[in-house]
């Protein structure tokens, strides 16, 4: 494991070649300072091995990404994906779960052997993603793609934003959209 202290050099040494353009992924692109404009929303799971970014090609300020373990839509990621929506003018959502997803595998450990110490956060994400695991009859690969159409329905929009449902391969690098 790397110590706080390495990690957060590694943050700075990245840093700097962003910034420089040393760097075999993206730069910093000046003509962002005065404004953004996403074409996209990705909410996310915060899964380090799957940044929308990445996995969709996509440079600095062409997604607005919200990231949560389970890729779960509370009122906070509500809230940011309606600012994106509102003020920003994004038309298009996507819902991006993928497999092998650990906050759906908690939540049917939690269902299986439930544990008396879960932290109010953890509880919070396991409570969401829970109606997903059951509905999908304890089937893991079945209750992650159910975890992505439940936080579908949470973003319903009227007019036209349209909010679709996705799912990351973690062995193929491929995503389907739902």
């Amino acid at each position: 494991m790397i110590s706080a202290k390495d990690a957060l050099q590694k943050l700075i040494d990245g840093n700097k070649r962003y910034v420089t353009g040393d760097n075999s992924l993206h730069t910093h692109k000046s003509d962002l300072v005065d404004g953004q404009k996403p074409f996209a929303v990705v909410i996310g799971c915060s899964d380090s091995r799957v940044a929308p970014e990445i996995v969709f090609d996509q440079g600095s300020g062409e997604l607005f990404v919200v990231r949560v373990a389970g890729n779960v839509v509370g009122p906070l990621e509500r809230g940011s994906v309606e600012y994106a929506v509102e003020h920003l003018g994004v038309q298009l959502v996507i819902v991006l779960g993928h497999t092998g997803c650990g906050a759906v595998n908690a939540t049917l450990s939690e269902l299986e052997n439930p544990s008396q110490n879960l932290s109010h956060g953890l509880k919070s994400i396991v409570e969401n993603i829970k109606p997903s695991v059951i509905a999908a009859d304890l089937n893991i690969d079945e209750a992650i793609r159910e975890n992505v159409r439940t936080s579908v329905k949470n973003l319903e929009f009227e007019g036209d934003v349209q909010v679709v449902g996705a799912e990351f391969c973690l062995e193929s690098g491929a995503v389907t959209f739902l």
